[in-house]
């Protein structure tokens, strides 16, 4: 029963990211957001939903660890994991403000959660000070962000009725609520049945599930042939994950590691992957990503894994 849990909790997870992804890209366009406002906050934000949700469950469910687990796995999953492999399929060409905005914030907010939960815990009121610097992140693009999001954003078609979104956003937050909940209990009842730490549970199989909906999302893009990914929106995603997913887990409940791992490896391997985006980027060339570096990413990523799991 707990890998049923599992894999509907999955699957759930996996179409209801994908229907508030298309519900707030399509309420966007009716809106005529700003397309730097759809791809770094809103297609961010329903990508990361799965996580906000999850987190929050495991949090309340008193599994603080599955919670930490979920975004810092995520995190790496989305650059090791789906960063990689749309890299196997597709060349990326990276926008001026990868290196002006988007990678410094994001590494800097993950060395933020380095010296938080430095002391083993994440206290609410540093909850509070993610969520401040969501706003201003938040803040920062929706006024002095040039455009840099993906085009598959802007292929949506504006035309969609309000009844049609509604309908969307009410199967994706079914999706999302039902699949969190039924995720954390097969994961939990797994991790218990098999003696396996939540850590683990957390980092491989919770935050690779949480990560589909990025992965869809690239994928849709691939299919429909389209000329460049923005490498933003993943970054968008890995920032909403710290930001908002542990700022308001936190606030809600504040959170405790209970496996040293999570701080002696896990973090900093999702530093790591952050970091490596950089070098990655500009050499041996300048602002472009393509099968070498997709290689060098889903390679960096099953080497962390077989190293977790051994």
């Amino acid at each position: 029963m707990d890998a049923i849990f599992l894999i509907v909790g999955l699957a759930l997870l996996l179409l209801g990211g994908d229907f508030l992804l298309r519900a707030a890209v399509a309420a966007a366009a009716r809106w005529q957001v700003p397309k730097v406002v759809v791809g770094m906050t809103i297609v961010s934000f329903a990508t990361s939903l799965p996580e906000l949700i999850t987190g929050i469950r495991a949090a309340l469910a008193g599994y603080p660890d599955l919670s930490l687990g979920n975004v810092i796995g995520s995190n790496i999953a989305n650059l090791g994991f789906v960063l990689g492999l749309v890299l196997l399929f597709s060349k990326m060409d990276i926008q001026k403000s990868f290196y002006k905005f988007d990678w410094p914030i994001v590494f800097g907010v993950s060395l933020l959660l380095l010296f938080f939960i430095y002391d083993g815990t994440i206290s609410q009121t540093e909850g509070v000070l993610l969520l401040c610097g969501l706003v201003g992140v938040m803040y920062y693009l929706i006024r002095y962000q040039p455009p840099v999001v993906a085009e598959h954003a802007a292929e949506v078609v504006a035309t969609k009725s309000w009844w049609w979104i509604i309908a969307f956003v009410a199967l994706g937050s079914l999706g999302l609520a039902f699949g969190s909940q039924w995720l954390v209990k097969g994961a939990v009842g797994l991790a218990r049945a098999f003696d396996v730490s939540e850590r683990i549970i957390g980092i491989t199989l919770v935050s690779i599930g949480t990560s589909l909906p990025e992965l869809v999302a690239s994928g849709m893009a691939i299919v429909r042939k389209e000329s460049g990914i923005s490498i933003g929106n993943l970054i968008g995603s890995n920032l909403f994950n710290i930001l908002t997913v542990l700022g308001v887990t936190a606030v809600i409940h504040p959170l405790h590691v209970v496996d040293d791992r999570l701080l002696s490896f896990d973090i900093w391997v999702m530093l790591g992957f952050t970091f490596l985006l950089l070098p990655l980027v500009f050499v041996p060339k300048k602002l472009e990503l393509n099968w070498r570096e997709g290689i060098i990413l889903s390679a960096a990523y099953i080497a962390y894994l077989v190293v977790t799991l051994a």
